[in-house]
């Protein structure tokens, strides 16, 4: 059923999926209730178990890994994903929920940025707009952060967002299947988690949540989301990390009754708002373009 499906259609089943696993992130990460460095290598050490166990079974059967690795260019892709989970799980510490997911919406911009540069995809002007009213919601929600004593947070937000965004960008650019790229880069965080824990050792309340997260949510995320990059254009992909901007906060607010500021939100709506406007502009202009040829 899925390979009948035209590879638009697979794109956006894929990053739906992928966006909606990773909402659950940071609802998860608080219900663990453990130190930064223990949650951020428990989570880590479990997507590697998980990605390792893929790949033997995928060997069994197939007798080959060529098809699901993608090469060297997986390095860059794999840092890159490092990075972004290394910032984004800090990021969840210094600041409120709805701050990181809400400038983590910066990503689509990022990556139309990235896309212009490196592949010559030039944004419309309809995103250079988008991109200067986004910057107002973020400027918003930085300013309240300095107040809040958020700062530290909001700005390994933002470059967790960059990160991500590098991260499509090149898997897009490669044209090959960057899931494997995305689970494998675990490595990364895995080991900055334990060279803070050899000291100490692990500190986690309720570890069944972040093995959870690390085993489940966070491995088909990863894959969803990097796979995605084969079928759509980067900015596409982007935008379906923002299913983590609405939903996380509405999760965050259930279960631990943490509502965001009232700048927060304002930021937040304003960079949602745009978003959709930019997305709805879109669809509109290549419904025309469909029609005309």
């Amino acid at each position: 059923m899925f390979s009948n499906l035209s590879d638009h259609r697979k794109g956006l089943l894929l990053t739906t999926f992928g966006g909606l696993a990773l909402s659950m992130d940071i609802p998860l990460i608080r219900l663990s209730s453990g130190d930064v460095w223990s949650v951020l290598s428990a989570r880590s050490l479990a997507t590697i178990v998980v990605a390792l166990t893929v790949l033997v079974i995928i060997r069994r059967v197939t007798g080959s890994l060529r098809s699901v690795l993608p090469g060297w260019l997986g390095l860059p892709v794999g840092l890159f994903y490092g990075l972004t989970t290394i910032t984004f799980l800090l990021a969840v510490y210094y600041t409120t929920a709805a701050n990181v997911v809400f400038i983590i919406a910066l990503n689509p911009m990022f990556t139309a940025l990235l896309s212009w540069i490196f592949l010559k995809e030039r944004p419309a002007l309809s995103t250079f707009v988008t991109m200067a009213v986004m910057l107002l919601g973020v400027g918003l929600i930085v300013g309240d952060g300095m107040e809040g004593g958020h700062l530290l947070g909001d700005a390994l937000s933002v470059l967790a967002s960059f990160s991500i965004a590098c991260a499509i960008t090149i898997g897009r650019a490669s044209r090959r299947d960057m899931g494997f790229a995305s689970l494998l880069s675990a490595v990364i965080p895995a080991a900055a988690g334990l060279y803070h824990l050899v000291p100490s050792g692990f500190s986690i309340d309720q570890p069944g949540w972040i093995l959870l997260d690390g085993a489940v949510l966070m491995p088909l995320s990863f894959w969803c989301l990097a796979t995605g990059t084969r079928f759509l254009s980067a900015p596409e992909v982007a935008m379906f990390y923002l299913l983590e901007t609405i939903l996380a906060p509405i999760w965050v607010w259930l279960i631990f009754a943490e509502a965001p500021t009232n700048m927060a939100l304002a930021g937040g709506a304003i960079l949602i708002l745009a978003l959709g406007a930019h997305s709805l502009w879109q669809a509109r202009v290549r419904t025309r373009a469909a029609i005309a040829g």
